[in-house]
Protein backbone atom coordinates (compact mmCIF):
# COMPACT_ATOMS: atom_id res chain seq x y z
CA UNK A 1 0.00 0.00 0.00
CA UNK A 2 1.07 3.70 -0.78
CA UNK A 3 0.58 5.97 1.55
CA UNK A 4 0.43 9.97 0.77
CA UNK A 5 2.85 11.89 2.61
CA UNK A 6 1.54 14.65 4.67
CA UNK A 7 4.13 17.17 5.81
CA UNK A 8 3.56 18.18 9.67
CA UNK A 9 3.74 21.79 10.83
CA UNK A 10 7.10 21.73 12.33
CA UNK A 11 9.13 20.73 9.08
CA UNK A 12 7.97 23.47 7.57
CA UNK A 13 9.69 27.00 7.05
CA UNK A 14 8.92 29.77 5.73
CA UNK A 15 11.91 31.81 3.34
CA UNK A 16 11.74 35.54 3.51
CA UNK A 17 11.59 37.41 -0.48
CA UNK A 18 11.80 40.32 -1.11
CA UNK A 19 10.26 42.06 -4.24
CA UNK A 20 10.76 45.42 -6.41
CA UNK A 21 7.80 47.18 -7.69
CA UNK A 22 8.91 48.99 -9.87
CA UNK A 23 7.79 49.33 -13.16
CA UNK A 24 5.58 46.41 -12.92
CA UNK A 25 2.50 45.51 -13.39
CA UNK A 26 0.05 45.12 -10.80
CA UNK A 27 -2.30 42.16 -11.45
CA UNK A 28 0.86 40.09 -12.95
CA UNK A 29 2.75 41.34 -9.37
CA UNK A 30 -0.13 40.11 -7.31
CA UNK A 31 -0.37 36.56 -9.02
CA UNK A 32 3.46 36.16 -8.22
CA UNK A 33 2.72 37.10 -4.48
CA UNK A 34 -0.36 34.87 -4.08
CA UNK A 35 1.57 31.95 -5.38
CA UNK A 36 4.46 32.40 -2.52
CA UNK A 37 2.15 33.43 -0.25
CA UNK A 38 0.31 30.15 -0.60
CA UNK A 39 3.57 27.99 -1.00
CA UNK A 40 2.27 26.39 -4.09
CA UNK A 41 6.27 27.01 -5.22
CA UNK A 42 7.07 24.33 -3.14
CA UNK A 43 7.66 20.94 -3.01
CA UNK A 44 6.01 20.11 0.09
CA UNK A 45 2.40 21.97 -0.70
CA UNK A 46 -0.34 21.16 1.76
CA UNK A 47 -3.88 22.83 0.69
CA UNK A 48 -4.59 22.73 4.84
CA UNK A 49 -1.37 23.62 6.45
CA UNK A 50 -0.25 27.38 6.04
CA UNK A 51 3.42 26.25 4.04
CA UNK A 52 4.02 29.92 2.25
CA UNK A 53 6.39 32.17 2.38
CA UNK A 54 6.96 35.90 3.89
CA UNK A 55 6.93 38.39 1.48
CA UNK A 56 8.61 42.03 1.49
CA UNK A 57 7.41 44.38 -1.58
CA UNK A 58 9.34 48.04 -1.66
CA UNK A 59 8.70 51.12 -4.43
CA UNK A 60 5.08 49.90 -4.31
CA UNK A 61 4.58 53.95 -5.27
CA UNK A 62 5.84 52.98 -8.10
CA UNK A 63 3.80 50.05 -9.63
CA UNK A 64 1.95 50.09 -12.87
CA UNK A 65 -0.95 49.42 -14.71
CA UNK A 66 -2.10 48.67 -17.96
CA UNK A 67 -4.37 50.45 -19.81
CA UNK A 68 -7.16 52.99 -18.34
CA UNK A 69 -7.32 51.17 -14.95
CA UNK A 70 -6.07 54.49 -13.19
CA UNK A 71 -8.98 56.49 -13.62
CA UNK A 72 -11.84 53.45 -14.71
CA UNK A 73 -11.12 50.80 -12.05
CA UNK A 74 -13.20 51.67 -8.73
CA UNK A 75 -13.20 50.36 -5.51
CA UNK A 76 -16.21 50.19 -3.29
CA UNK A 77 -17.16 49.90 0.45
CA UNK A 78 -20.64 50.33 2.60
CA UNK A 79 -21.13 51.80 5.40
CA UNK A 80 -24.11 49.87 5.78
CA UNK A 81 -26.44 52.81 5.84
CA UNK A 82 -28.65 53.37 2.96
CA UNK A 83 -26.67 55.64 0.21
CA UNK A 84 -23.45 55.04 2.08
CA UNK A 85 -21.51 53.06 -0.99
CA UNK A 86 -18.10 55.39 -1.31
CA UNK A 87 -15.76 54.68 -4.71
CA UNK A 88 -12.48 55.11 -5.12
CA UNK A 89 -10.35 55.07 -8.28
CA UNK A 90 -6.93 53.39 -8.33
CA UNK A 91 -5.47 56.48 -9.13
CA UNK A 92 -6.49 57.77 -5.79
CA UNK A 93 -5.94 54.83 -3.94
CA UNK A 94 -2.17 54.90 -5.40
CA UNK A 95 -1.80 58.57 -4.23
CA UNK A 96 -3.29 58.70 -0.72
CA UNK A 97 -1.86 54.79 0.22
CA UNK A 98 0.35 52.62 -2.58
CA UNK A 99 0.33 49.58 -0.12
CA UNK A 100 -3.70 49.05 0.04
CA UNK A 101 -3.79 48.58 -3.89
CA UNK A 102 -1.06 45.79 -3.84
CA UNK A 103 -2.64 44.36 -0.72
CA UNK A 104 -6.18 44.33 -2.21
CA UNK A 105 -4.92 42.65 -5.37
CA UNK A 106 -3.30 40.11 -3.63
CA UNK A 107 -6.42 39.85 -1.10
CA UNK A 108 -8.64 39.05 -4.08
CA UNK A 109 -6.23 35.97 -5.32
CA UNK A 110 -6.24 33.89 -2.67
CA UNK A 111 -8.55 31.71 -1.23
CA UNK A 112 -11.35 32.80 1.12
CA UNK A 113 -10.89 30.45 4.29
CA UNK A 114 -9.02 29.99 8.16
CA UNK A 115 -5.38 30.45 6.33
CA UNK A 116 -5.82 34.05 5.00
CA UNK A 117 -5.29 36.18 7.61
CA UNK A 118 -1.76 33.88 8.63
CA UNK A 119 -1.24 34.34 5.19
CA UNK A 120 -1.84 38.08 4.80
CA UNK A 121 -0.17 39.05 8.03
CA UNK A 122 3.07 37.52 6.13
CA UNK A 123 2.64 39.96 3.57
CA UNK A 124 4.39 43.40 4.03
CA UNK A 125 4.01 46.11 1.54
CA UNK A 126 5.95 49.54 1.74
CA UNK A 127 5.78 52.51 -0.26
CA UNK A 128 9.82 53.61 -0.54
CA UNK A 129 12.53 51.32 -0.77
CA UNK A 130 13.51 51.19 3.06
CA UNK A 131 12.00 48.97 4.79
CA UNK A 132 12.33 47.14 7.91
CA UNK A 133 13.49 43.42 7.46
CA UNK A 134 17.19 43.40 6.50
CA UNK A 135 17.36 40.97 9.33
CA UNK A 136 15.96 38.30 8.16
CA UNK A 137 18.01 38.66 4.74
CA UNK A 138 15.41 38.33 2.08
CA UNK A 139 16.09 37.16 -1.21
CA UNK A 140 15.14 38.80 -4.13
CA UNK A 141 12.25 37.31 -6.37
CA UNK A 142 10.54 38.39 -9.46
CA UNK A 143 11.60 39.24 -13.10
CA UNK A 144 13.93 41.96 -12.04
Amino acid sequence: MIKTYSPKPIELTHDWYIIDAEGQTLGRLATLVATYLLGKHKVRFSPHLDCGDNIVIINAAKISVTGNKLEDKMYYRHSGYPGGIKETSLANLLARNPAAAIEKAVTGMLPKNRLTDDRLRRLKVYPGIEHPHAPQSPKPLGDK
